[in-house]
């Protein structure tokens, strides 16, 4: 009876345990700004998704009438050195920009979990294998990389998302193998080898679930490395050629007019550092709500 009582008192002062992902949900909605970011974020893939609807003009169709006009009720930000509403192409550069990031991230947040897993896990030849393509990988910085395949390919949207995979999967495989090294040595783990558990299953069901903390928090936060890679490469004129609207090839096409018509510039400039900014608060509130120490 009075262990009873005791654990009703210590429910009542802690909290009813609710388990990992709900108290990380928890911890996340007292982060003012990670919850304004994913707002944003949200409204933003709205945007990108319903953008024939929401657009208020063509985004590739010139109209050299009204070339490099200033915002106005017909065009809320302008438009550019052909004509083009600067809104609608903005609108239109957050399907790119969202597309790109998004695709490159879970292909190699995949790809690099998947090596990961099998080196920390396996050791030995695997481990050195993979390990060794990494640092090789390492060896090259990765927009350098990225330059460097590119102006080998094609410029369209796939020559730019198999580019960035390629030079991003290290890092998550190296993260992955750090985990995994960690993880396999706890005693569930060991207790399920003891019993005859296979490697996949263990592997799978006990060892990958245990790890994915750090892999998501690195998935959200490298959303914004790609997309600010896929914009450095429109700046340089070797990413997505025009008329395809991006946020970096609109920076680059702005900059040329900057003295004359600095709306050009500034506006896709806010847009691409707003959602930079959305993505890093975010990562940063998922991190700090899958921290085991922030429970309390």
């Amino acid at each position: 009876m009075v262990a009873d009582t005791n654990i009703q008192v210590l429910r009542e002062t802690q909290g009813r345990p609710t388990g990992l992902w709900r108290d990380a949900m928890r911890r996340m909605a007292r982060n003012r700004a990670a919850v304004a970011s994913a707002i944003f974020l949200a409204l933003l893939i709205l945007v990108a998704v319903f953008a024939p609807w929401i657009a208020p003009y063509d985004p590739t169709a010139p109209d050299f009438a009204h070339i490099r006009e200033a915002p106005s009720a017909a065009h809320l930000l302008g438009t550019d050195e052909v004509g083009r509403d600067i809104l609608s192409r903005i609108i239109y550069g957050a399907r790119i920009s969202l597309y790109v990031g998004i695709v490159v991230q879970t292909a190699t947040t995949a790809l690099g979990v998947m090596l990961g897993l099998a080196a920390g896990y396996f050791g030995g030849l695997p481990d050195i294998i993979i390990m060794r393509m990494v640092d090789i990988m390492y060896a090259f910085p990765n927009f350098l990389f990225a330059v460097f395949m590119v102006s080998l390919l094609k410029p369209d949207t796939t020559s730019v998302i198999l580019t960035l995979t390629l030079a991003g999967w290290p890092f998550p495989a190296r993260l992955m193998r750090g985990q995994v090294l960690s993880v396999k040595q706890q005693d569930y783990v060991l207790a399920a080898r003891a019993i005859g558990t296979n490697d996949l299953q263990i592997m799978l069901r006990h060892v990958l679930p245990n790890a994915l903390s750090p892999i998501i928090i690195q998935y959200t936060l490298g959303i914004a490395g790609v997309i600010m890679a896929e914009a450095g490469l429109s700046f340089l004129g070797i990413g997505i050629r025009p008329p395809t609207p991006t946020w970096g090839g609109m920076i680059t096409k702005g900059r040329e007019y900057f003295r004359s018509s600095p709306h050009l510039a500034i506006y896709p400039s806010i847009v691409l550092g707003l959602t930079m900014l959305a993505f890093n608060f975010l990562g940063d509130g998922l991190r700090d709500a899958l921290d085991p120490r922030m429970k309390r």
